[in-house]
Order: structure tokens, then C-alpha cells, then sequence
């Protein structure tokens, strides 16, 4: 329904551009999904005399006076009686206006907090007008109350909650039969699903909390069924035959991983075998690596490298950090082949060696090129582009691997995190790539011990600390912000800084690392530090992506109550890469809430990065309707990723037959970037949809 909101009653020009800029809402249908963030509710009707002070209520009755009454200033004063009892509605200001609204005789609800002044009275109470025989179809009081995200611009026009509800309730009654059916009846059948029109006026005004989740639950399976739909319709198409032949060969790999001189895990030979037949088959893989901290990843992926490298095509392996694309080619270096051509290409390169690297790649003298977003820039040409590696892919954003995928002829896509996705996440949003996940580690590593210990045994941990410092180790020291918050009691990392350096540390090189540090300054810090010029490093979370410094074998993370399970996780994951036992040391207040406590339990008890996502998720995604929802990962707005995993599950099947019984795929991937499923993506708004659809 594309109306525009000018088309209801009440709105104008100046209004409706308030609603657009300040909500995103543009025409009716846009309105229809601003849904609620939170419910009270206010079903229960109490009786007057049983109301109490300071006790939150919802009552009813006849108005049975109304005045105004002269104080400090004019208020108006409303009586209500139900008969047991009398409660008072008490408005300052446009107490004159106001007053034209009642009238004796008038039946009302309020809802409010009640207050014992010369009596029981609610100030400012919602409230209603209703009939003295009617159901109590009210707006704000006697039900179930939605309650919607506003702003200062939109209250002053009149869309608060209140205003808000009073706009949907006429859309549902002028426009909800204009609303078409998006799932076939078969589907909704199957799965016991309300039809559409049904759940956007659940959504919005149930009749029960448990109406509101069954209406979320069917907007939630159609905003996972067309999410779905659209992904593996995209990886049909992506899966086209390639444009030229392969030389079929898993020789190379098995070779490259005979000449290592560490042997791989069973999930990391699992994994190079799901790239080399990917890489053996007539159609371009599209892979995402999944792989724990410390997995070992990387050699997984420079297998794919050798097997294209082998067959006289090119491999680049781009990185979001100069320090990162640094590790990455010292350790090609070490492991490749000597007769693997590798260069490195980075921001920082002097006009004379970015000409000759240039030079390298466009000749096809460089097999494998590593570096940062410059590998994307117009003057990097390869000769022959057959194999792509992204490291920590949501580090980049689509336009750019799209921009690295042009330069070469349908090459091969293998994207890596060290971010444990969850299962139910990564079926949702990377349904068009095919998954390699690594969970073991290899054996020679030995896992990272973690503590927890409140602030006052702080002094202590200083003293393990300057054990280990006599040992000729490094540390990490991480703190959640860098700077005073007035609203958050945490010591700045500015300021453990100077209390280390000066104070606690004096006869060590302490450094700072945080994120308004230009980054070449912290990439001169990081290279310090990896080349054991620095003891302690006092940091942000900047440095929980990627960091490989084998000698720090210590991990302190003050406030640890702070940061979500898997940034700690990720955290941890910088140390323990040598052959030494590290330790992680979460700090955390004397007295800390029931789900931080929860997080650091977990924490201890695991070192699973796969698990402890799960439990992440379970965490920060559930949500509740009774209360803001906490998307964790994603901007959907229906679906709850942590929970909603029958709903991931059946959606997927049902939208994988729908594409299965398609006759012309392209045509459809047509019409839908033209908008012919606008009424479906009105449910969606999820910026990776309308990336891919880009």
C-alpha cells in the first residue's frame, strides 16, 4: 500500500515531513510496521476503593464533577466515582482547554499512579472516553497499551505514544482490508500462522500479551521467509556455471599441507576439503570460513591460494588493518611454497614501491597479493583474478568486496571471521554462502585460563602481573571507554594509563592504545608491542580483532561487566598463542547485576567460541514484549534470533521449495529489485537485503 500518510485525516505537509525525517515513515504501509517498542498493561480495571498510594492503576467510571480551581496556578480537576470510590484526574497547564473534554455524566477510564492529596488522585492520567455498556475498546487505558519510540521533534507535532495510537488505530480502521496475504493459505495452514492483517493488528493492539507474540511470531516468519527467499535466490544465480574451465587437481593442496611442519586438526582438513572441491567444481564457491579464535584459519584459506595459484591464476587476501595484512604475508611467508610469489600492498607503501607492486600484479609476476582497502583502488590490476580470501569480512562493507570481486573474471570468494556466528544467525544471514566451520584447536595449544576477581583484589593482580613481567612477558590491559562518563562511574583508560606508568609500573614501558589515535599511531604502537618493546599495553576493545603477539600471555579486563560474552571472548582470544600459559583476569565491581554475572560464569566455565555465541545470543537477543527489545546482532525487527529458531528453520524450508519450483530466476530477481515485492521488504528493512538486491 503505497498511500501516502498526507492521505490520513489530520496530516499534512509540515506533519508528514516531521513523520519521514524523524521515523522513516513515508506512506501507510510504513506506519503500519512502526511497531511498538515496549506494552504496559493496563487490562486489569481496579476498583477505585482498593487503590493505594504511589500503586500504578487503571480505574473507571462517571465523571461526576469538573473544575477549575485557582491556585499557584489554574488546574482542572475531574471526579470519577465507580461507586466504590472517588479518584480525582488532576492537569496542569491548558487547564481551560482541557476542560471542554468532560463533561458530567461522561464515563472514563484513567491510567496513572495514584497519589493521597485531599483524597486519591492520578496527575496527568491517559485516559479514555467510553460508552457505560461498551467492551472497552479504549486506546491508552483499559488494555493491553503499546508504546512507541518518539523523539523531542515528533512529540511536539503530536506523536507521542498517545498520538501514535490514536494514527494506527484510524489506519487499521480505514485501511487493514486493503492489506494483502504475502504467504500462500497452505503455508499459514501448516505452521498455524494468523494472517497478516490479523498480526499487524495484534501487534499494535492486542487483546493479551500472548496475542501480541503470536502476531510477532507471524511477522517474524515473513520477514525470515522473504529474507530468505531473496539470499537463495541470489546464491542460485551466483551459482552459474563459471565462464571457463577448471583443471581438476587436489594435489596441490595435499602437498602444501606436507611440507607444514605442524599438523592441522581434523576440522581444519574437514575445511580445506570443502574449499578444494568447491574450488574442483564447475561453479564459483561462495564460502564463509567460521573458525574460533586460534583455530587456525588462515592456513586453511592459503590452501584454497596454493590450488589456484597452482593452476596460474592470481589470489589476493584482503584485511581490515596494515598490522593485520603484516601478519598475514610474514606468515605466507613462512608457510608457503618458495615458489609462491607474495607481495604486500598497504596504505603506507611509498609512491616507487606501490608502482613496482602495481607492475608485479598487473604482469601476474604476484601470485598472492595481501593488503587493506587498497587492494580496491582503480590502480590495482590484476592480470588474472581467480581466488579472493576476506579476512574479518564485516569489517568491510558490501560495496568493497563487491568492488575486489570486478577485478577479476567470476573469482572464487572465501570470507573468514573470528566471530562465532550462531547457528540460527548464520543459517539467517549468510544463508547464500555455504559454511566450513573450525572448532578444534590445535593441540599444542594450551588453553587460556580465566579469573574473576572483584576490584579489591586488584592489588594482587598487580602483583601476578609484575611476575610475569619478570619473566619477559607482555600484557594486555583492557578498559571499556576512554574518557569520564557522568553517567557511568568507570575509570578512564587515560587515566589507568597514567596510574600504571606512574605509580604501579614505573620501571616498565607501559603504552596507550585507544580509538581517537590515529591510525598509523596505533599501528606504530601495535608493532612495538609485537616486537616486545612495550611491556604493558593499557587499550580499548580496538585491539580485540586479530592481534597474533605470542609473547603476551596475560589478559586484564577492568569492568568487565561491561562488555557482551563474546567481545570478552574475543578479547581472550589475544592471548594464549604461545607456548607459554596465558591467563585472562576479568575485574569487576563488589556488586554486579544478575546477567553480568551470568556472562563472567560463563566466561570461566568455557572456552568454546561457538558456545559461548549461543549464549550470547540467548542473552542479549531474547527480548522481551513486556520491555525494550535487544537485538544483539541484527536490525531485524520481528524476529528474535535467539530464540526464533523453529520459526529460522521452517521459513528457510518453505522459501527453499518456493525457489526450487521457480521457472525463471532471473526474471524474478528482476521484478523484486523493481519493487514488485515492495510490500514484502516493507516487512524486512534489513540493510543486508537491500545490499544484495544493490
Amino acid at each position: 500500500m503505497n498511500i501516502p500518510v498526507t492521505s490520513i485525516h489530520g496530516i499534512g505537509p509540515v506533519k508528514a515531513e516531521i513523520l519521514k525525517t524523524e521515523a522513516g515513515i513515508e506512506t501507510v504501509e510504513d506506519l503500519l510496521y512502526y511497531i511498538p517498542r515496549k506494552y504496559l498493561d493496563r487490562s486489569l480495571i481496579k476498583p477505585m476503593v482498593d487503590c493505594f498510594s504511589n500503586e500504578e492503576v487503571t480505574v473507571g467510571g462517571k465523571i461526576i464533577s469538573v473544575n477549575l480551581i485557582r491556585r499557584r496556578q489554574i488546574l482542572l480537576q475531574v471526579d470519577v466515582s465507580d461507586g466504590t470510590d472517588i479518584v480525582s484526574a488532576v492537569f496542569f497547564g491548558a487547564a481551560g482547554f482541557l476542560q471542554k473534554l468532560f463533561n458530567e455524566g461522561d464515563f472514563i477510564l484513567l491510567s496513572g499512579r495514584i497519589n493521597i492529596l485531599r483524597g486519591k488522585q492520578i496527575v496527568h492520567p491517559d485516559f479514555d472516553f467510553i460508552d457505560e455498556s461498551s467492551d472497552i475498546k479504549s486506546v491508552n487505558t483499559g488494555r493491553i497499551i503499546p508504546l512507541y519510540r518518539s523523539t523531542n521533534s515528533l512529540k511536539k507535532n503530536g506523536f507521542d505514544s498517545r498520538g501514535f495510537r490514536r494514527l494506527v488505530k484510524s489506519v487499521l480502521e480505514h485501511y487493514i482490508s486493503r492489506i494483502e496475504e504475502t504467504i500462500p493459505e497452505s503455508i499459514l495452514n501448516k505452521y498455524g500462522l494468523i494472517r497478516i492483517s490479523d498480526a499487524l493488528k495484534g501487534i499494535h493492539f492486542p487483546d493479551t500479551i500472548e496475542h501480541a507474540e503470536q502476531s510477532r511470531m507471524r511477522l517474524a516468519f515473513n520477514e525470515i521467509y522473504f529474507f530468505q527467499y531473496y539470499i537463495l535466490l541470489l546464491k542460485k544465480i551466483n551459482n552459474a556455471v563459471l565462464p571457463y574451465s577448471r583443471t581438476i587437481s587436489a594435489k596441490a593442496a595435499e602437498k602444501f599441507i606436507k611440507t607444514l611442519k605442524f599438523s592441522l586438526t581434523n576440522d581444519q582438513l574437514r575445511a580445506v576439503d570443502e574449499i578444494s572441491a568447491d574450488l574442483n567444481s564447475p561453479y564459483p564457491m561462495n564460502r564463509l570460513l567460521q573458525g574460533d579464535v586460534g583455530s587456525g584459519k588462515t592456513v586453511v584459506a592459503l590452501a584454497g591460494a596454493v590450488i589456484t595459484i597452482s593452476r596460474g591464476r592470481q589470489a589476493a587476501l584482503m584485511v581490515p588493518t596494515e598490522i593485520l595484512a603484516q601478519q598475514h604475508y610474514e606468515t605466507s611467508l613462512k608457510i608457503l611454497p618458495e615458489n609462491i610469489r607474495t607481495i604486500l600492498i598497504t596504505g603506507s607503501m611509498t609512491q616507487k614501491e606501490r608502482k613496482t607492486a602495481y607492475e608485479m600484479i598487473s604482469s601476474g609476476n604476484a601470485d598472492l597479493v595481501i593488503g587493506t582497502h587498497a587492494l580496491i583502488q582503480s590502480a590495482v590490476n590484476f592480470k588474472q583474478l581467480g581466488y579472493i580470501i576476506i579476512d574479518e569480512q564485516h569489517r568491510f562493507g558490501v560495496e568493497q568486496r563487491g568492488k575486489l570481486r570486478t577485478k577479476g573474471e567470476t573469482p572464487d570468494l572465501l570470507v573468514m571471521t573470528a566471530t562465532p556466528i550462531p547457528r540460527s544467525l548464520s543459517m539467517t544471514l549468510y544463508g547464500d554462502l555455504d559454511v566450513s566451520y573450525i572448532r578444534e584447536k590445535p593441540a599444542d595449544r594450551l588453553p587460556v585460563k580465566t579469573l574473576a576477581f572483584p576490584v579489591s583484589r586488584l592489588g594482587g593482580v598487580y602483583n601476578s602481573m609484575r611476575n610475569y613481567l619478570k619473566q619477559g612477558r607482555q600484557i594486555f590491559y583492557v578498559l571499556p571507554i576512554i574518557e569520564e562518563s557522568e553517567k557511568i562511574d568507570l575509570k578512564s583508560a587515560v587515566e589507568t594509563y597514567n596510574h600504571l606508568k606512574d605509580t604501579v609500573f614505573t620501571d616498565m614501558s607501559v603504552a596507550l592504545l585507544h580509538g581517537k589515535i590515529p591510525q598509523n599511531e596505533k599501528d606504530d604502537i601495535m608493532l612495538r608491542f609485537r616486537k616486545g618493546e612495550i611491556n604493558i599495553l593499557v587499550s580499548t576493545t580496538v585491539i580485540e580483532v586479530g592481534i597474533d603477539i605470542p609473547n603476551a600471555n596475560v589478559m586484564v579486563i577492568e569492568h568487565s561487566e561491561r562488555f557482551g560474552l563474546a567481545q570478552l571472548h574475543q578479547l581472550r582470544g589475544r592471548v594464549g598463542r604461545g607456548e607459554h600459559q596465558s591467563f585472562c583476569i576479568l575485574i569487576h565491581p563488589e556488586k554486579i547485576s544478575g546477567d553480568a554475572e551470568e556472562r563472567i560464569k560463563i566466561l570461566t566455565e568455557s572456552d568454546d567460541g561457538f558456545i559461548i555465541s549461543e549464549k550470547d545470543l540467548q542473552l542479549r537477543g531474547s527480548g522481551q514484549l513486556i520491555g525494550t527489545r535487544q537485538h544483539g546482532f541484527t536490525d531485524f525487527e520481528f524476529a528474535d534470533l535467539g530464540t526464533d529458531i523453529d520459526i529460522i528453520i521452517n521459513a528457510r524450508r518453505e522459501a527453499e521449495i518456493a525457489i526450487s519450483e521457480l521457472q525463471d530466476m532471473e526474471e524474478e530477481l528482476n521484478n523484486i529489485r523493481h519493487n514488485r515485492f515492495n510490500k514484502q521488504l516493507k516487512g524486512l528493512r534489513h540493510k543486508r537485503i537491500l545490499s544484495l538486491l544493490s
